[in-house]
């Protein structure tokens, strides 16, 4: 995972923010339940900072998708009030990796497609997406997860390199070759941002992709 790590820095120097670290994958990393693919960070994430020492995780100093990974069953509904009272500052090294932790003993692996930190949270094209195709997979294989929940119609259509629109593909069982190894994949609605209004419906979808 390292090496892959390694990769990933390469593209944010070409790819994302000067200002800004990449951002990696973390949670449980072998044998995960299930894998949650978004796609790219943006400088919200405490961990973008230069200055930053802790975790480089997804999401650290947000708080909408730990709402609604709460609403899925997969995170800590207490742990979930303690990130509703913070601030983005109050986000503590050590609160980061509870979080991780949490998130670890679910059994789940929150990543992005891209790992290049942007400014802002302007959608980039397909171009810059497919240069980590490979390189999520090779660090999805690492994870074996048994189910990857690919987020958004870019995010999935890249991904399982296939047309795919999300609101025709819902619960639909798609193969994922991860380097020879084939596990279930699914196109979710975006759950935050413009995406909030599906919200309900993702988390309807998860929750019936996750039941077994």
């Amino acid at each position: 995972m390292e090496k892959i790590n390694k990769q990933y820095d390469k593209l944010q120097d070409k790819y994302g923010s000067k200002q800004l670290n990449s951002v990696y994958g973390a949670g449980c990393r072998q044998n995960a339940k299930v894998a949650l693919v978004f796609m790219n960070p943006t400088k919200r994430n405490i961990a973008t900072d230069k200055n930053w020492k802790g975790l480089k995780a997804q999401w650290l100093g947000t708080k909408q998708i730990w709402d609604f990974l709460t609403k899925c069953d997969l995170f800590d509904e207490n742990l979930n009030k303690q990130i509703k009272s913070k601030r983005p500052t109050d986000w503590t090294e050590e609160f980061c990796e509870k979080v991780y932790a949490e998130v670890a003993s679910r059994g789940v692996w929150i990543t992005n497609l891209a790992k290049c930190s942007q400014d802002d949270a302007r959608p980039l094209p397909d171009e810059i997406f497919l240069q980590y195709r490979d390189l999520l997979k090779d660090e999805l294989a690492l994870v074996s997860p048994k189910k990857v929940l690919l987020f958004g119609n870019q995010v999935a259509s890249i991904v399982l390199e296939e047309k795919v629109s999300v609101s025709c593909a819902r619960c639909k069982k798609f193969d994922l070759d991860l380097n020879g190894n084939v596990v279930e994949g699914y196109a979710v609605f975006y759950p935050v941002g413009n995406g909030r209004f599906n919200q309900d419906k993702a988390i309807c979808d998860i929750k019936t992709i996750l039941k077994d």
